[in-house]
């Protein structure tokens, strides 16, 4: 159960809030819980039923698929603020694969239990057109991984992880290993040292222990455009 202290964290997550009946706002605060995982800990996986859909409070979440040999491709990842919607994929229609949800830092989420809320998608329009509109943009953020991974070289796949990262972390510092930066990408670890190294040769990165700095945004930039 949700005390009102989370209600503002509801109202900011939740762009449906204010169409939510005064009885549904009582509804998602009686059934919605908060829930912490720590770094590393799978919160879904394939084979386990539904859970409901997850609000990132904090830290930050991947989903990813296992290929037959078992190499993890990271299909995309959520932060701060970010709904979870293929944890409550039971509820949508058009779902047919099969995915694991990983935390990649310590995170907290307020989960909505898929219970109550495909009850809620049925009685509010808002929130059904809501959440296929969440489901088709992670969709689309699953055909761009695909994309990359089909049409783009490792190097070029690599460049663009980092140009991402320092874009978002506004610092010129990513803190993955090699094996970690492998499964967002959709690589081996091998490929990724190699390239890694090359980056380092050329001057683009310097590289210490979980850690790469970025030295040369110019060639780093001059990466992703590459044929």
């Amino acid at each position: 159960m949700l005390d009102k202290t989370w209600i503002p964290a509801l109202e900011q997550g939740l762009p449906f809030w204010d169409k939510l009946t005064q009885k549904e706002k009582k509804e998602i605060q009686s059934t919605g819980e908060v829930l912490e995982f720590e770094k590393g800990r799978t919160i879904h996986r394939s084979d386990e039923k539904c859970m409901g859909v997850m609000l990132l409070l904090k830290g930050q979440i991947r989903a990813y698929i296992l290929s037959e040999d078992g190499r993890e491709v990271t299909l995309y990842r959520l932060f701060a603020w970010d709904l979870c919607v293929l944890s409550a994929s039971c509820v949508l229609d058009a779902v047919a694969f099969d995915v694991q949800i990983e935390a990649v830092e310590d995170s907290r989420v307020i989960l909505i239990p898929v219970s109550y809320y495909k009850t809620l998608m049925e009685k509010n329009a808002q929130v059904e057109l809501y959440t296929y509109k969440i489901s088709t943009e992670r969709f689309s953020d699953v055909m761009w991984t695909l994309q990359q991974i089909l049409f783009m070289r490792a190097d070029q796949r690599l460049a663009v992880f980092l140009w991402d990262e320092i874009s978002k972390s506004k610092t010129d510092t990513v803190t993955y290993t090699h094996d970690q930066i492998a499964r967002y990408i959709g690589s081996a670890r091998e490929v990724v040292s190699r390239v890694l190294k090359y980056f380092q040769q050329e001057g683009i990165v310097a590289l210490s222990r979980g850690k790469i700095r970025i030295l040369d945004k110019k060639k780093l930039r001059d990466c992703l455009c590459q044929s």
